[in-house]
């Protein structure tokens, strides 16, 4: 197991100097899912809530998370990306919506944190648009599935890890 980054040799917070890393292209997918009520499923894939398009909010509000990253994680770096690709998909057996998010930079550090802010942004605005229908809906498996990219190379989550495929 490596070191926690993080923390220089004293234990102080930092943030990670990546000035000597060579800038790559990095790519990150990351997932997550709400489940709700059937009513609440059935507004959703109706596409009538009285908000107005959740799924094209939500999509919007995915790619603003993703954008501000740096500004809600305290040691996050700021980033230029290239490219935020938001994908849903339904799962009608389990009432639930599965987002996807992909995205990419060319810089000296991964976009992990910007995926997975994305995702949550995502999932967020989907509650937020349902809530007054259903106040028990549940955000649940956010995770990265891939990372590629930089010293680390490629790493995806083992198939038997990840509940929701890419």
């Amino acid at each position: 197991m490596s070191t926690l980054t993080h923390f220089d040799a004293s234990g102080q917070a930092h943030m990670v100097d990546v000035g000597n890393k060579a800038e790559t292209r990095r790519v990150a997918v990351a997932s997550g899912h709400i489940s709700m009520h059937a009513d609440t499923y059935a507004l959703l894939q109706a596409g009538n809530s009285k908000k107005g398009d959740v799924l094209g909010i939500a999509r919007i509000a995915a790619i603003q998370g993703s954008k501000r990253t740096a500004d809600l994680i305290p040691l996050c770096h700021p980033l230029a990306l290239s490219h935020v690709a938001v994908d849903f998909r339904y799962q009608d057996d389990a009432c639930r919506l599965h987002l996807t998010v992909t995205a990419e930079t060319v810089g000296r550090t991964g976009v992990e944190m910007e995926a997975l802010s994305a995702v949550m942004a995502g999932l967020l605005t989907v509650y937020d648009m349902l809530k007054a229908v259903d106040r028990g809906m549940t955000i649940a498996g956010v995770r990265l599935l891939e990372k590629q990219g930089g010293k680390s190379g490629h790493w995806r989550a083992d198939a038997e890890d990840a509940e929701v495929a890419p």
